[in-house]
């Protein structure tokens, strides 16, 4: 099988020099600093929070780096004579309206005042919207309509500002950024997803942190040819990142078949939320997803809001990672779907994780403290009972409870890893609940290390234990994590001794002062 040393300009999405431009980023600094300046221009035209923002420069982002990709695809064609047919024509193209000395554009500013504005928002925006009702979509094109659905009209509030913001992404391409920093680009919107994520933003709930998915993603280990599902995609990260884990082990023998491969048909994921389905999109196509699966609706209830980039889904997975919503509220609509009936959102999920996952199938999941330990209701203990009886639930990592208040969300969490097929015998815990995080102290990669160390042998230390499944069915199914082998900082002075500390420590006072007193 052919072995690709370098992937093509097509399969890596490189531009054309013809497509290029002049502007050079040699450092991941430089970079960010350039996407800050334009969020700026957006943050003083109207376009203020990250939640208004991002999604606002999502699509922009997106048409320009698509356009490179055209191009570069139909150079290709066109050098080994072979038919090229283009997701978006004249003069609906990046290089025909935004791009600067763009004919279109051009034309536009030329013509009547506040012409362009009318041209973006009453021609381009339906065309793009339009392209999945076409008679023969192409999967691509129906992507570019689901990433542009919510966009009703440009939010930026002149036509000099607009211009403004096209003129700074137009400088963001793939060939500008050295080739030493291989996701670079897909890297700065992760960055701009976090400012989504921060306290205050109200996009907390859709965004896992960073450091706790490549954790996850590591000790699942998704391998080529295998199906990655997140029912909860939210902004895409755990696929994203699963694609970048895939992508690394191939290394440099990757072949044509497995970039394919990894770029049609290994990613599905569902999302019900309007503003998060097309970042999600975006965030996955930016990564090198070429053909992200995902699905518009409610995971829960079957609800469709749009299926057109789905219907290759397979019924069941080799691997599943997702963050399912706490706290949430289901009604009777989704719960007639679940053997064990509960309007707990979380409890929901998990029941359809097990379901989704082929047998050998692995599953990382997160999950708030509260389904570990409540044994008052019926449907939380059932579904515990499941997950033990059909999987093999071989480790629990508990979280400190302020890895997610970053993203707005103080809840205690833990990271469950399972293999379905067999059932539970022994779950290994790894306590991590003891370490203070917070602003000037932030969860970081490195608080893996011993973790991934013990994870080979589950050996016990201060930090691990066993708990096995004769023990946990005594306890009604309570899978909270409790360190047997934690350090025992309690105090155990009985009263009378604290009194007669106390008592000494009076003397020690009254001494004093009476030498300072001579």
């Amino acid at each position: 099988m052919p072995r690709l040393r370098k992937v093509d300009a097509a399969a890596s999405g490189a531009a054309p020099k013809a497509n290029g431009n002049g502007r050079k980023f040699a450092t991941q600094q430089s970079l960010d600093s350039y996407i800050k300046a334009t969020c700026d221009i957006l943050r003083r035209s109207n376009v203020a929070g990250a939640l208004q923002y991002v999604p606002e420069l999502t699509w922009i982002l997106f048409l320009r780096i698509l356009d490179e990709r055209e191009a570069a695809e139909a150079a290709e064609a066109e050098a080994v004579g072979i038919p090229f047919r283009p997701s978006i024509e004249a003069p609906y193209r990046w290089r025909d309206w935004a791009a600067p000395g763009g004919y279109k554009r051009i034309e536009l500013q030329m013509g009547a005042m506040g012409g362009f504005l009318a041209f973006v928002n009453g021609d381009l925006l339906p065309h793009l919207r339009g392209l999945k009702e076409q008679p023969s979509a192409s999967p691509r094109q129906k992507v570019i309509s689901e990433i542009l659905s919510g966009v009703e009209h440009v939010r930026i509030d002149t036509e000099k500002n607009t211009l403004d913001v096209l003129d700074k992404v137009h400088q963001v391409s793939l060939g500008s950024i050295d080739d030493t920093h291989i996701f670079a680009l897909s890297q700065v919107y992760e960055g701009l997803l976090l400012k989504m994520g921060e306290k205050g933003n109200d996009g907390g709930q859709f965004f896992t942190p960073r450091e706790v998915i490549r954790a996850m993603v590591r000790v699942v280990a998704p391998r080529i040819g295998e199906t990655v599902y997140d029912p909860a995609s939210g902004t895409g990260g755990f696929l994203a990142q699963s694609y970048e884990y895939m992508r690394a082990a191939l290394g440099d023998d990757i072949t044509a078949e497995q970039l394919d491969t990894l770029s049609h048909r290994t990613f599905y994921g569902r999302e019900k939320e309007n503003l998060i389905y097309p970042i999600a999109l975006a965030n996955l196509v930016l990564h090198g997803i070429n053909q992200p699966n995902l699905w518009h609706g409610n995971t829960l209830t079957g609800g469709e809001t749009y299926g057109g980039l789905f219907q290759s889904a397979p019924a069941l997975y080799d691997v599943i990672l997702t963050n399912p919503p706490f706290g949430g509220k289901e009604g009777k609509e989704a719960q007639t779907h679940f053997a064990y009936k509960t309007g707990a959102t979380q409890v929901l999920f998990l029941q359809h994780v097990i379901s989704s996952l082929k047998p050998g199938g692995r599953c990382g999941i997160v999950l708030d403290e509260g389904v570990l330990f409540r044994t008052n209701e019926t449907a939380f203990v059932q579904t515990k009972r499941k997950l033990l009886d059909d999987c093999d639930l071989w480790c629990i990592v508990s979280l400190p409870g302020g890895v997610f208040s970053a993203a707005g969300a103080g809840v205690k969490t833990n990271l469950l890893f399972f293999t379905k097929g067999q059932r539970t015998e022994r779950i290994w815990y790894y306590d991590l609940s003891d370490i203070k995080v917070g602003k000037k102290t932030p969860f970081t990669q490195e608080r893996f290390a011993e973790f991934f160390e013990l994870l080979k042998t589950r050996a016990d230390s201060p930090r691990s234990w066993s708990v096995d499944r004769k023990a946990i069915i005594a306890k009604n199914y309570d899978l909270k994590a409790v360190n047997p082998n934690a350090p025992d900082e309690a105090d155990r002075r009985t009263p009378a001794e604290l009194l007669a500390i106390i008592d000494a420590k009076g003397r020690e006072v009254e001494e004093a002062l009476a030498l300072l007193r001579q």
